[in-house]
């Protein structure tokens, strides 16, 4: 993919499960596309007039170049999946790798760069207006720091997981990944819950590598506080011990509440959303596994550095503000402000969304320093 992406001068995104197979700090590697995905990746299949597409089935079309707007073809090892999602001119069954070899023999090089150019300036934009988000004050904790803080702490040959509802977000768009990072997440069906189990599985499977789990505090409530049990019964048995769970704890099923506020203009049903307040530093503490509850986010660099050295797995109990919105790549001004309205109208966190969100979203207007 790599030496067919600099033949052609071209930008790559990449489905949600397949955020491991491209460095995110490849320039023009755009990261996630799709709703959870980045303005990079929105731009370039907005812009783009070729499109190659090689082992994915990615299925929200609207998030993919109009019909007719641009050339395509696909490469797919299942006959299946071919001509499914979009109209390919071209269509091609065989693996991935054996095709873009036979291909790019086939390739010219394009001597002009200026759209790679392009690509290139609104990646490094991008990376800037993160981390310029994950910096925007909250109360506790911003929840995209969380993320921000491990990427330069992530061992290479690191394997995380998220489970699905916010921490899917930020795990799509604020985590790098490089080297042999390996990762995923429930991509095709969103099931809430898998991101503890995942985790678990990816430790017997590679259990000399350190494994990172992303869970709400939703999901530890429904199975993960169990899975800790499975967690203390087995990790002596493992060559490394770090299994790290790390809690987005705010108290609140925040996907949810997030989605009902974009797509319908509802404000939050509390009744529904809200979760009783669980201490569970305490409760891992008491399995005998590391335990940091933390609720400052000066504090988010040293708890991912003990969780890294630690002797045995670790759960950190994040306090975050459940008023960080998880903002679309492709959500306008215009848009941001009717969402705003709507949810003015009876949300009881609204003073906090208003706040958070205008922040948030006005870091991608601000100037940056390769503007």
């Amino acid at each position: 993919m790599t030496e067919v992406a600099e033949l052609l001068g071209a930008g790559a995104a990449k489905a949600l499960l397949g955020k491991d197979v491209l460095s995110d700090e490849l320039p023009w590697v755009t990261g996630s596309i799709g709703l959870l995905g980045t303005r990079p990746s929105y731009e370039l299949m907005r812009d783009c007039d070729t499109l190659l597409t090689v082992g994915s089935s990615f299925p929200y079309t609207q998030f993919m170049p109009e019909f007719g707007q641009c050339r395509a073809v696909q490469i797919d090892v299942d006959g299946r999946f071919i001509g499914m999602r979009y109209p390919y001119e071209v269509n091609v069954v065989a693996d991935a790798k054996a095709a873009l070899r036979a291909l790019i023999p086939q390739l010219q090089r394009k001597e002009d760069r200026s759209w790679r150019e392009g690509i290139e300036k609104n990646v490094s934009r991008w990376w800037e207006t993160m981390d310029k988000e994950a910096h925007v004050s909250a109360h506790p904790i911003n929840p995209l720091r969380l993320f921000s803080e491990l990427s330069p702490q992530l061992p290479d040959d690191a394997i995380v997981t998220a489970d699905s509802g916010s921490a899917a977000n930020w795990y799509a768009r604020n985590l790098k990944f490089r080297g042999n990072i390996r990762g995923s997440l429930s991509g095709t069906l969103a099931t809430m819950g898998p991101g503890v189990p995942y985790a678990i599985g990816a430790k017997f499977a590679h259990p000399g590598r350190p494994v990172i789990a992303f869970a709400g505090d939703g999901a530890m409530q429904m199975n993960g506080m169990a899975e800790l049990i499975t967690i203390k019964r087995y990790w002596q048995e493992w060559d490394d011990p770090r299994l790290i769970v790390a809690i987005l704890h705010n108290n609140d099923l925040n996907q949810v509440t997030w989605e009902m506020r974009a797509m319908a203009g509802a404000p939050k049903f509390a009744e529904s959303q809200v979760l009783p307040d669980v201490d569970f530093a305490a409760f891992a503490s008491g399995l005998g596994l590391n335990a940091v509850a933390v609720k400052d986010p000066e504090e988010l660099a040293n708890a991912w550095r003990e969780a890294l050295s630690a002797d045995r797995p670790t759960v950190l109990d994040v306090y975050t503000d459940p008023d960080m919105p998880p903002i679309p790549p492709h959500a306008t001004w215009e848009q941001f402000k009717a969402t705003t309205a709507a949810v003015l109208a009876g949300d009881e966190d609204r003073i906090g969304f208003v706040k958070e969100g205008l922040k948030t979203k006005a870091q991608e207007f601000l100037p940056h320093r390769n503007s």
